[in-house]
């Protein structure tokens, strides 16, 4: 008999409460959600949960603006990714069948743990790779690469001459031009010396 008495007394505080319930004056929320360090920065994608309401979700649109059906004396939670959560209570009492507010979230920044990926499996790869680790050269051992013999006659072989080698050999060419003007320019067809070091020329190239 006790039991039935608990059962029948539960059964009627639960009536009673869905009755206050709906008693209370159905509500037309609007709003708009914005940044509260900055009232012209909107919140977009806020989620409203209407804790009084089974929980009940609505969602913002791109432009922070929400509008649905809520009770007098409802609790509302807004939630949104990169802000504090905000619990906005609708007054009792209301002279007209909507209620206006603008909901400000604050920032909120979330320090996460800081999480090290590793590339090896294992100590023993670890080990191997880190024993055949090639350092790579210091400055001095690239600047003595870079002024090389073999460096220096490739770079003479492949790149061009620049403006001031040719201004130079103009130079050079326009200096000799003047030197020999008022004489004879000598001919390397006449010059022995010029035959010889030919004929050597052409025996080294057969020789090869």
């Amino acid at each position: 008999m006790k039991y039935l008495v608990v059962i029948f007394l539960l059964f009627a505080s639960a009536a009673t409460f869905a009755q206050s319930h709906n008693e209370r004056p159905v509500v037309q929320f609007t709003g708009v959600v914005h940044n509260a360090d900055s009232a012209s920065v909107i919140v977009p994608y806020v989620t409203i949960t209407n804790a009084s309401s089974h929980n009940q979700v609505n969602l913002s649109n791109y432009k922070g603006y929400f509008s649905f059906v809520a009770h007098e004396q409802d609790t509302l939670r807004f939630t949104c990714v990169g802000y504090g959560p905000v619990a906005v209570v609708i007054p009792a009492n209301l002279s007209g069948k909507s209620y206006t507010l603008q909901v400000g979230l604050i920032p909120q920044i979330i320090n996460l743990p800081a999480f090290h990926v590793f590339p090896w499996a294992t100590t023993d790869e670890f080990r191997k790779d880190f024993l055949a680790i090639k350092l790579a050269d210091d400055d001095l051992e690239i600047a003595r690469k870079n002024i090389s013999k073999a460096t220096l006659s490739a770079l003479y072989n492949t790149l061009p001459r620049d403006a001031q080698e040719i201004q130079s050999a103009n130079a050079q060419s326009m200096h000799t031009s003047i030197l020999n003007s008022h004489s004879l320019t000598p001919n390397p067809l006449l010059n022995p010396l010029a035959w010889g070091s030919l004929i050597k020329q052409i025996s080294d190239a057969d020789s090869k």
